[in-house]
Order: structure tokens, then C-alpha cells, then sequence
């Protein structure tokens, strides 16, 4: 099992101004890397605000790209998905997850999701550990988080990134942004998510940083 999270960012780790902003920050060469990194994984992961933000697709979109698409993950824990959105009515044609800490909502399913219930921690969020097992045993055993800034910290908090994909832009947001990871309630540098970086790539004018888990 492995994980990778994705960063879109400025140089100061925001990914989005106050108001919500974010389209875009990188340019157009970062983010068909994100498509190809999207290509090399059997799963893409978001958080629900995500979702009811952005209703994204999450799909692999290359010039001639014909391979399978990657299943879609949603951290739903009330299954707030809309029946309308992108997600839901293409689940028949790519298979599509929620995972929730409740009963299956029947118009979910009705609509070909897969809700995966899994035990709640904290103010009702699903258990991370528990996500990636239930997730391993659907058969996805490669993981891209593509989440917010409270999903990005849920994954290092629990110890469970892998590596990261970070893409920087040449832009200064300020304090006042959305950082692109949340709080991780660190006391010491020791205590810290340590990542070794394996690569640096110049996109355009953005740069690509890779990174692995030490």
C-alpha cells in the first residue's frame, strides 16, 4: 500500500486566497504532470468540502490518453454528495468511493457509488488507518490524495504519506490564504513528518518537487 499526497501551492504554501481563489495557481505544464501522476495511480482521494467546492471530475484528461481512469475517492462522512454532481452521475462509468461512518445512503448507491463505511474518530471523521484498509481491500492499493488543507494534515498526522508531490508556483498569497496543509498540532522539530527530496523539475515557470518519507 502506498500514498502520495499532491501539493498545488505558492511559495508560501497557500492554495487558495481568503476568498477561495484557486484556479489557477500553477500553470498549464503542472498541472498535466498532475494528470500523469493521476494515470499512475488506481486511486484519487478528496475531502467532501473539496467536492461541494470544486465538483470536480478527477479524471484523467491527456491529449490522446485512452488508458482506465483512476477510481475516485470521496472522505464523506455524513455522504453530503450530491446525487447532481460530476462524481456521482459518472460512478456507472468510473468507479467512485465515499467513505462514510454511517449506513449507506441509498441514492448513493442506487447511483453505482460504493460507500464504504468505516469507525469515526474525533468530531465524526473516518478513522485514516481503517480508510487505507478498507481502500486496500477494494483492490486500490495505490493512493493520490488530492484533498485540502485538512485532508493533507490528516494523512501526516497519522504517518501515513508515502511521498509528495509538490508543485510550487512563483507566487506570494500572505498569511491570510488557505494553506495548502493544515494543523498538524507539532510541539518539537522532532516530531515533524521527515521527507527526503529525490527531485526538482522546472515546469514552466512553476517548480515540481518530489519527495519521499524517511
Amino acid at each position: 500500500m502506498s500514498v502520495t499526497l499532491k501539493l498545488a501551492t505558492s511559495l508560501d504554501g497557500r492554495i487558495a486566497t481568503a476568498s477561495g481563489e484557486s484556479r489557477w495557481i500553477t500553470g498549464e505544464p503542472a498541472r498535466r504532470a498532475v494528470h500523469q501522476l493521476r494515470a499512475e495511480h488506481e486511486a484519487v482521494l478528496i475531502g467532501i468540502e473539496t467536492a461541494l467546492a470544486d465538483d470536480p471530475e478527477l479524471t484523467v484528461r491527456l491529449p490522446g490518453w485512452n488508458g482506465r481512469q483512476p477510481a475516485r475517492v470521496v472522505l464523506d462522512s455524513r455522504q453530503r454528495l450530491t446525487p447532481g454532481c460530476r462524481l456521482v452521475t459518472t460512478a456507472r462509468d468510473i468507479p467512485t468511493y465515499v467513505v462514510a461512518t454511517s449506513a449507506p445512503d441509498p441514492a448513493l448507491t442506487a447511483a453505482s457509488v460504493r460507500v464504504v463505511q468505516v469507525r469515526a474518530v474525533g468530531e465524526d471523521r473516518p478513522e485514516l488507518k481503517t480508510v487505507v484498509a478498507a481502500l486496500a481491500a477494494e483492490g486500490l492499493s495505490r493512493i493520490f490524495v488530492e484533498g485540502g488543507g485538512q485532508v493533507a494534515a490528516s494523512f501526516l498526522r497519522c504517518g501515513l504519506v508515502d511521498a509528495l508531490e509538490w508543485f510550487r508556483a512563483p507566487i506570494v498569497i500572505g498569511g491570510e490564504g488557505r494553506p495548502g496543509v493544515g494543523a498538524l498540532a507539532v510541539a518539537a522539530l522532532v516530531d515533524a513528518p521527515h521527507f527526503r527530496r529525490v527531485e526538482v523539475r522546472e515546469l514552466g515557470d512553476d517548480l515540481w518537487e518530489r519527495y519521499e518519507r524517511i
